[in-house]
């Protein structure tokens, strides 16, 4: 008989959910919802870096999301739904009291910024992070050794201690700290006490400063002698994570009823997006898997016995089943891919604002990035064209620095718009560049390059210029819905429908629909052109450090 299994994946704009057959992947059913208060820039201020989203968008797509799917897919599908798995973004989290609800959904925080979750992108606590490195190298065991060496803002402790000293009405309400993809499992299943919680190896590992080496997380008194507002914090945590491909309970009676679903579902561990997104994407050991969105999450696996005592510098994280059961998982990226973009775009939008025509300015909208492609596609390289730096919001990897900020030089007045958009895409792809080098720098072979996500679907100019930069080929995986793909590979997997996410993975994966293959002919200019990234960057690293 056929079995279903539900993905959700939780992005920067929006939730989408599939239903999926686990015998084959095929999707049955799929639904996206945008979460309307992060549409309209609520309790968001980009200037200051400020990006919080409220758990009342992530309910409600969760619920309007899965019932859609379920109504377009019929109740003998809904009535052989095994088990739902969750993505989200990460780090990305959120105040609780002790009974695990967000801050934001009891009375007097619902709206306030602060009782919100604090979105991955956020970099408030860049003071936080910068003083969470300083107190790690006064200690003989380096905490952050399975990290990369370098505590970033967009992480669970530096959020944390900024909210704390950032708002005392928070700070005397909250009682522990969970990540989204902890939360919504644990909502799923009716939990109804914070204590219960089951912490994903994923977020814990990579964000969160856990390792089996320490035997969970530092000391209490590691965090307190930082700052005493963290007394407790780490003494509170479970030593123990679990990876996804186990089971975190069963679906309540309530939300059994709520989403139309028959009780004893499983619902899956959770684990963040790019994380989940490999899985879909069918990563394979050595093999970068680009989670190409608003940012880029990149993952790699490595079988175990590779590593032994190896440590990754500047990457963000490296971590025993966080990705595959069973193999290291390593994780960089970069903090603005299509956010590099989506800004360009918007900086071009600024006129339409004085427009009353909504159908025409919408219409402009959607042609400005196609256009811009095509238009970029068509110039003459140029080895002394306009260059940027991709650093907008920040640099994740190599090595984290959220305060360096991008950059675009040799500007004049033959700088057209297609010229400066070719710049910005040559600047995202420089930067994969970077992690690609440091992990072949620190031992790590990249043997090839996997492509899923927004970008990647939907751009081919950006993927050619990735495939010319690298001097590698790039298949694109064919699902649409690849990390919620991915989630329900784990899905399958904690019901025991697969005995391991490698075989739910070769039976739900369904391949690759596209390859590309880079240009020799411009293997020797971008060389020289990346060279000149990395001076520029130097530069910028130089005169932001003074």
């Amino acid at each position: 008989m056929d079995q279903f299994v539900i993905g959700v994946d939780y992005g920067t704009d929006s939730v989408r959910s599939v239903v999926v057959n686990a015998a084959d992947g095929k999707e049955v059913a799929s639904s996206v919802f945008n979460y309307p208060r992060w549409q309209q820039g609520m309790y968001c201020d980009a200037a200051h870096n400020r990006f919080r989203q409220h758990p009342l968008d992530y309910v409600e797509g969760l619920e309007q999301t899965i019932k859609d799917c379920i109504a377009k897919a019929g109740p003998l599908v809904a009535s052989s739904v095994k088990a739902i798995s969750v993505d989200t973004t990460g780090s990305t989290p959120v105040a609780v009291n002790k009974a695990g609800a967000p801050l934001a959904l009891t009375p007097g925080f619902e709206n306030n910024p602060n009782a919100m979750f604090v979105l991955w992108k956020d970099h408030t606590g860049v003071k936080e992070a910068g003083e969470i490195n300083d107190h790690a190298a006064k200690f003989d065991i380096n905490y952050l050794q399975y990290v990369g060496g370098i505590y970033s803002s967009e992480w669970f402790w530096a959020k944390l201690l900024h909210i704390l000293r950032a708002d005392e009405k928070v700070r005397k309400a909250c009682y522990t700290w969970v990540e989204h993809c902890d939360w919504i499992p644990f909502l799923l299943t009716g939990g109804t006490k914070a204590d219960d919680i089951r912490r994903g190896r994923c977020s814990a590992g990579h964000k969160a400063i856990w390792s089996e080496a320490f035997g969970g997380y530092p000391p209490d008194d590691w965090f307190s002698s930082l700052d005493p507002l963290l007394k407790g914090y780490a003494a509170n945590l479970p030593k123990e994570t679990y990876t996804s491909d186990t089971s975190a309970g069963t679906l309540s009676a309530e939300w059994a009823q709520r989403l139309g679903l028959p009780a004893g579902v499983i619902v899956g561990v959770g684990a963040f997006d790019a994380h989940m997104g490999a899985v879909g994407g069918q990563i394979e050991p050595y093999h970068l898997s680009k989670v190409m969105g608003t940012s880029t999450c990149d993952m790699l696996v490595a079988p175990k016995a590779d590593f032994k005592d190896k440590l990754v510098k500047g990457i963000c994280g490296q971590v025993d089943g966080s990705v595959i059961p069973g193999m290291i998982g390593l994780e960089a990226g970069q903090s603005a891919f299509g956010d590099t973009y989506a800004w360009f775009r918007k900086l071009l939008e600024w006129p339409l604002q004085f427009i009353d025509d909504k159908e025409l300015r919408e219409k402009v909208s959607a042609q400005i990035i196609p256009e811009l492609s095509r238009q970029a596609a068509a110039l003459p390289l140029d080895e002394d064209a306009e260059l940027a730096i991709d650093w907008l919001n920040g640099r994740r990897t190599p090595d984290a620095d959220q305060l360096l900020k991008g950059a675009i030089n040799g500007l004049s007045l033959g700088s057209d718009a297609p010229r400066v958009f070719r710049a910005l895409a040559e600047a995202t792809c420089f930067g994969a560049k970077a992690i690609v080098e440091r992990f072949e720098s620190e031992g790590v072979p990249v043997k090839g390059l996997i492509g899923i996500g927004g970008v990647a679907k939907k751009s081919p100019y950006i993927m050619q210029m990735m495939a010319d930069v690298m001097q590698m080929p790039i298949r694109i995986h064919q699902f649409e819905h690849t990390c919620a793909l991915g989630a329900a590979m784990f899905a399958a997997t904690a019901a025991g429908v697969y005995t391991n996410v490698e075989a739910a993975m070769a039976a739900m994966g369904g391949g690759f629909d596209k390859e590309y293959f880079p240009d020799q002919s411009k293997a020797s200019l971008y060389q020289k052109r990346y060279q000149r990234y990395l001076e520029l960057g130097k530069y910028i690293e130089q005169e932001t450090n003074k």
